[in-house]
């Protein structure tokens, strides 16, 4: 839970005291079934030559029942924080409550395509018929690449869906994280997970994001003001007001009705919100939740009547609690699992100093 697989170092390393219990690698793929992966393109350097670079982009893709069953739908519920942002899908999530197979997140002129070619991925391994809405979204990283460049191919997207696997992941400069940046460090891919006690069972709860939004003055680390105390070193180039977003997925495998994961999904402000941010006018903050149970259910025809599964409502507040503790870790993970990245026209954007940020936890707790 410490490091990523390449080795990187994940929040908790940083000595941060986080509440609740993860799942064993402390990440969406603890939730059975869930699997992830990336498409990362980093190529150039220098002055942006649109068309040409410098690259800094990527594809993420999440297969809510892996690839066996990508095809598959999920009971789903979505909620916008602030709405600059897109998340294809989601009128279908909110009239029906599910998502159609997998979810891919890349940068803001991609989106189109990684939705139209995930459905193009699905068909050709003959794992759709007929129509598909799949939900894709996106986050800018316009700062750091060729965005009008329009580098990420269908190609791209394919890799990322047949890469997607279930265990630890790799996060930081990831798949569509590559570009991103939050409070004015590097960020960009992050997951983590908890166990949540609810009607006599534990259930798993896991979080992925990718972050790309906040100011530095307003970085909040286990409620220390850590931005405050950052604000002015290595200063952040940027200028203008926060314009960022956060796409957020949460996945659980409790059996949950479409409202009771809307409710889910909005506790996910409350995570972001943890750590400072306040989801200005242009950023795009949009969050979707869903759940493997009653899978039956969900693949049910018109032919007879279908039952499901639920936790009662009075029950959900550990899965609430679940939601907003694995949230904020999911950001603080994407923020620490990286490096200082420099892209178009020699833009530099640091990594969080993990050294000062240990000093200035450790100060808190005093």
């Amino acid at each position: 839970m410490l490091k990523t697989p390449s080795g990187k170092s994940r929040a908790r390393a940083l000595g941060i005291p986080f509440a609740g219990e993860p799942g064993p690698h402390n990440a969406i793929t603890d939730v059975d079934g869930v699997e992830v992966g990336y498409a990362t393109l980093i190529r150039g350097d220098g002055a942006l030559v649109v068309g040409k670079g410098p690259v800094r982009t990527g594809v993420t893709a999440i297969l809510p029942r892996g690839k066996g069953q990508a095809g598959k739908s999920v009971t789903a519920g979505m909620f916008s924080l602030n709405g600059n942002g897109e998340l294809t899908g989601s009128h279908w999530a909110a009239e029906v409550g599910r998502c159609d197979g997998p979810i891919t997140i890349t940068n803001t002129h991609a989106c189109g395509l990684a939705r139209d070619a995930t459905i193009r991925w699905l068909v050709e391994r003959g794992l759709q018929e007929g129509w598909s809405l799949p939900v894709a979204g996106e986050t800018y990283d316009g700062w750091l690449s060729d965005i009008n460049g329009f580098h990420v191919t269908q190609a791209d997207v394919f890799a990322a869906l047949d890469s997607a696997a279930d265990g630890p992941i790799e996060e930081g400069s990831v798949g569509g994280g590559t570009g991103m940046i939050a409070f004015g460090f590097k960020a960009g891919s992050g997951t983590a997970s908890r166990r949540a006690p609810a009607a006599g069972e534990t259930w798993t709860l896991g979080a992925f994001v990718q972050a790309n939004f906040g100011l530095r003055e307003q970085l909040v680390i286990a409620g220390a003001p850590v931005g405050r105390a950052l604000k002015d070193w290595t200063p952040d180039e940027r200028t203008g007001g926060e314009s960022g977003s956060i796409i957020a997925v949460v996945a659980t495998d409790a059996p949950l009705l479409p409202h009771q994961l809307q409710r889910l999904a909005r506790r996910t402000s409350l995570g972001v919100g943890r750590t400072g941010a306040v989801s200005g006018h242009g950023s795009g903050d949009i969050f979707i939740a869903f759940s493997t149970a009653n899978q039956s259910a969900v693949d049910a025809g018109a032919e007879a009547m279908i039952r499901y599964d639920a936790l009662p409502d009075a029950a959900l507040n550990p899965l609430f609690e679940a939601t907003i503790q694995a949230v904020e870790e999911a950001i603080l993970n994407a923020l620490t699992a990286n490096e200082a990245m420099v892209g178009r026209d020699g833009h530099f954007i640091p990594a969080l100093p993990h050294t000062e940020v240990r000093r200035l936890i450790e100060a808190a707790k005093g």
